[in-house]
């Protein structure tokens, strides 16, 4: 029998001695929780939470026809941003499937830093190289050299503010480069937690220095370390999707209610044409939000029904610890299911009633 050898990221030790409970996620070794899930979410939502997301992948686009390449294979408007500012985005395929969820950094003219979900690396860069032809670009897989650590919470500012004072000018998707206990380090002003806060992308070299030093600044603010268990509630609370569970190469934004990210003005890009003829002729699922009305605790696949009649299953369901509910978003075959709506989710072959609600379920604020 042959088993998998999971990855690591560099603060693994350290987290271990932390007392983090581990889990495998799509191959790598990380923490679930490390004191509970509930204290954890919390912490963020009232104070801040350090996360270690070195699991994601970085690619840097540079040269002449950055901008050009970047336009075409994303669905959001590049040019937009400009040098020091971040943009969400949606890397799609020629059917308007989505190839992957990014965060894009412009660090200075003609050069992007681009972050990606840890199980889509590879995919990602495959795809942006066999896109690439043609264009004036070089990319730069450094997903082995870096890593990332997320400081959340309405108390980052001042956390990291200690370490790093320039945090406290930045706007919302802000970013800036930094020398960082002799290290360059890329600092965005982002997050998938709902909450104000910093993303720290640096060498894994000073990823321990920098992990046990925001902790210290932390302390007398009540910052925990956390795991993927808070960061699913946290980010499902705010709305934010999981790719893999709730976007992949078969579900497009349009159906996943992010048509935001989608710019139609612009000339053209990947998967344009697919996705304004599912415009034209109408959805036919579409991705909505349900909170429970009874008790229990629904998760992915539970069944949605009204009535008797099944219109789809949920794709991201947990225990909301901030509304104190059941909460999920799942996809239904009737679009035009409104809000207010009384359903039913099976739980355990039971059906709990529930109701279709606006997302996000909670904003920060």
């Amino acid at each position: 029998m042959i088993t998998e050898t999971l990855r690591r990221t560099p603060l693994f030790e350290v987290q271990k001695q932390l007392g983090a409970r581990m889990v495998d996620f799509h191959g790598w070794e990380l923490p679930i929780q490390f004191s509970s899930i509930l204290k954890e979410h919390q912490a963020v939502r009232n104070a801040c939470g350090l996360f270690d997301v070195s699991h994601m992948g970085q690619v840097i686009v540079e040269g002449p026809q950055s901008l050009d390449f970047l336009q075409v294979i994303t669905s959001n408007d590049v040019s937009k941003i400009g040098p020091g500012k971040g943009q969400y985005s949606h890397i799609l395929n020629e059917r308007g499937g989505v190839v992957d969820d990014v965060i894009l950094y412009c660090l200075a003219p003609h050069r992007y830093f681009v972050v990606v979900n840890a199980a889509t690396t590879d995919k990602d860069f495959a795809w942006m190289r066999s896109h690439s032809k043609g264009y004036r670009v070089e990319l730069q897989n450094l997903s082995e050299l870096y890593g990332i650590l997320a400081v959340q919470g309405p108390r980052a500012e001042q956390i990291v503010g200690d370490l790093l004072p320039e945090v406290k000018a930045l706007d919302r998707f802000g970013v800036f480069e930094k020398e960082v206990f002799g290290k360059k380090c890329v600092v965005g002003r982002t997050g998938y937690t709902g909450e104000d806060g910093f993303e720290i992308i640096a060498f894994n070299e000073v990823l321990s220095r920098l992990w046990e030093t925001l902790l210290v600044n932390g302390r007398s603010f009540g910052m925990l370390p956390c795991g993927l268990g808070a960061r699913d509630t946290l980010r499902l609370e705010a709305g934010y999707l999981l790719y893999g569970q709730d976007i992949d190469d078969d579900h497009t934004p349009l159906e996943a209610n992010y048509a935001w990210v989608v710019k139609f003005q612009k000339p053209d890009f990947i998967g344009k044409q697919a996705l304004l003829k599912q415009k034209s002729e109408g959805l036919k699922k579409s991705l909505k939000g349900f909170k429970l009305l009874g008790g229990g605790v629904p998760r992915a696949g539970c069944g949605v029904y009204l009535d008797s009649v099944r219109l789809g299953e949920l794709n991201s369901a947990t225990y909301s610890p901030t509304l104190g509910v059941g909460i999920g978003t799942g996809y239904v075959n009737q679009t035009n299911l409104k809000v207010g709506s009384k359903v039913g989710i099976e739980i355990h072959g039971k059906k709990v009633q529930a109701e279709a609600v606006p997302v996000p379920f909670y904003t920060c604020g």
